[in-house]
């Protein structure tokens, strides 16, 4: 049995916060877990617009707290994004994430995350990026 501490996790080095200052990502499950899954308890800072693409992984996303709208970009459609909403990126969705204020989110990855990963140029996370040591 694995059993972890989000507190705990937010003060190691699970925890990372975004070069671009648009979101932090405490990472509670990993590839090293061996779960076939990853998940965070991602926070997206108030006003945070940013673009994604994650073409090496399907996400689902599952809003605990505050608001914001998720865009497709291929279509241009707006999902509002609020408590109790999840949405899913089940075909790799190129998208745009718009927090209007602080927003707290269970993310899932598969295949999993193995832990430092940020997103790249193209908003996407490594298939392989290096792993969280403990």
């Amino acid at each position: 049995m694995i059993v972890r501490n989000l507190s705990d996790a937010k003060q190691s080095n699970r925890r990372i916060v975004s070069p671009d200052g648009n979101w932090e990502s405490t990472r509670l499950l990993l590839k090293d877990d061996q779960m076939g899954f990853s998940f965070h308890i991602t926070t997206i800072y108030k006003g945070a617009d940013f673009q994604m693409h994650y073409q090496n992984h399907l996400e689902s996303v599952y809003c605990m707290s505050g608001e914001g709208e998720v865009e497709t970009l291929a279509d241009g459609k707006k999902y509002p994004i609020e408590p109790g909403t999840i949405y899913i990126l089940n075909k790799h969705d190129k998208h745009s994430l718009r927090a209007f204020e602080e927003m707290t989110l269970a993310c899932t990855f598969n295949p999993p995350l193995n832990g430092k990963e940020v997103h790249n140029i193209e908003g996407a996370y490594a298939l392989e990026a290096e792993a969280i040591k403990e």
